[in-house]
C-alpha cells in the first residue's frame, strides 16, 4: 500500500463558507503590474524626437525682411502667404517647423510678429520662410 492510497479516491474539498473562486479572478492575482508609475509615459517622452532651430542667416534675413515690406505693401488686401516658422518644444530643447497659410492682417514690427485674419500671432524671429500666394 502506497503513501496516499486512503485519501487518493475521496471528492474534491469544497468550501462551506464562501464559494469558489472563479478562474478568471484567480488569474488577476498573477497578472502584471507597473511596479514604476509613469515609467512607460517617460520612456516615449525621450524616445520622441525634436527637430533642432536652424540658424539663420544674413542672407536669409535680408530675403525674409523683403517679402516682408511687400506683404506690408499689399496688406489692404489682406495677402494670402504660407509661413513656415519654429515652435519650440515645451518639455525638451528643440521644437518642430510647421507651415501656415493665412491671410495677414498686419505687420507688428515693434512686438515683432505677423498677426493673420484668424488673430493667430507668428512670432517673426522664428520665421524661416514665407511664400506670398498673389
Amino acid at each position: 500500500m502506497d503513501k496516499y492510497d486512503d485519501i487518493i479516491n475521496l471528492p474534491h474539498y469544497e468550501p462551506k463558507y464562501h464559494p469558489r473562486m472563479s478562474k478568471y479572478k484567480r488569474s488577476a492575482q498573477f497578472a502584471p503590474f507597473a511596479a514604476l508609475v509613469g515609467y512607460d509615459e517617460q520612456v516615449q517622452e525621450c524616445s520622441r524626437l525634436t527637430d533642432k532651430r536652424l540658424e539663420i542667416d544674413d542672407e536669409l534675413k535680408e530675403k525674409i525682411n523683403n517679402k516682408l515690406n511687400k506683404i506690408n505693401e499689399l496688406i489692404k488686401n489682406s495677402p494670402e502667404v504660407e509661413i513656415t516658422y519654429f515652435i519650440p518644444d515645451e518639455k525638451k530643447d528643440g521644437g518642430k517647423y510647421i507651415t501656415e497659410i493665412g491671410n495677414v492682417k498686419r505687420i507688428d514690427y515693434i512686438n515683432r510678429f505677423i498677426k493673420l485674419t484668424d488673430n493667430k500671432k507668428i512670432i517673426l524671429d522664428d520665421v524661416i520662410d514665407i511664400k506670398i500666394n498673389e
